[in-house]
């Protein structure tokens, strides 16, 4: 019975987060305006989305590359950042180090309404002029706590020896540090790289504050927007769905990889 229960809440859990997400995607394939109204198969949705006829397609591609631009520079920053940090931190030792830590994971528990609005204050205050270049400072300052979270585990599975090693070998610091703890600690970077971006790509409040008035829009500004029209535009339901594949495909990528290099490592 134990078994029972356990299997059909796990059920239940992944029913609830995937039937939404199959919903969507089974009417992207309808030309029905309305969600939830089925009027025959149809990819014309599909079509819509990238075909210059579409009155609303400029508007919501533009947004979607906002998105895109600003969560890779965002990650990429913040992986050097947050790696750099996580090495710092990793250094300290004592009270410092647990104080330190306890700062980073602040940013994470913290609500996005009280970062963002923060952020928001804190320009106004200086006088910048807000824009691209405020949104994408915002986005790195909220991504990098989660890089340094990601990092933290490969410095303290690694071998200090080895850097050490280097050093007395004739390798610079800076030799040492990109060819002996980079390959080390590149599986946390990459993680802590999916994650910064994923969690800028997701942002609403943060992007909202930090954004100004000179009309930038992200997908998720993008769809408040439209929401508050009365309906969202049929296009982002084949887009939502592409982008769901997207992650799909890239998750199935590294899961394979990361299991053909712990076998190698085992056979080795």
């Amino acid at each position: 019975m134990k078994k029972f229960f356990a299997r059909f809440y796990i059920a239940i859990i992944l029913l609830v987060l995937y039937a939404p997400i199959f919903f969507i995607g089974v009417f992207s394939f309808t030309e029905s305006k309305v969600l939830g109204t089925w009027t025959g198969f149809s990819t014309r949705l599909y079509t819509g989305l990238f075909s210059n006829e579409n009155p609303g397609r400029e508007s919501l591609l533009g947004a979607v590359e906002n998105t895109l631009v600003i969560a890779l520079v965002a990650a990429f920053v913040s992986m050097f950042l947050g790696t750099v940090s996580a090495i710092g931190i990793f250094n300290l030792r004592g009270r410092k180090r647990q104080a330190i830590q306890y700062l980073n994971n602040i940013p994470m528990i913290n609500p996005d309404i009280i970062t963002g609005v923060s952020i928001f204050l804190l320009f106004v205050f200086l006088h910048v002029t807000q824009g691209y270049a405020t949104v994408i400072l915002a986005h790195i300052t909220f991504c990098t706590p989660y890089v340094v979270l990601s990092v933290m585990p490969k410095l303290q599975q690694m071998n200090p020896s080895i850097y050490e090693a280097a050093l007395d070998m004739g390798a610079t610091p800076v030799q040492a540090f990109w060819k002996v703890m980079v390959p080390e600690l590149k599986p946390g970077m990459i993680s802590g790289f999916i994650l910064a971006f994923t969690m800028s790509l997701d942002d609403f409040a943060v992007t909202f504050f930090t954004r100004g008035t000179i009309g930038l829009e992200t997908l998720s500004t993008y769809i408040y927007a439209d929401a508050r029209k009365g309906g969202l535009t049929p296009e982002l339901r084949p887009l939502m769905t592409l982008m769901f594949l997207l992650v799909l495909v890239l998750l199935i990528v590294l899961n394979v990889r990361s299991s053909r290099l712990a076998t190698k490592k085992l056979g080795r």
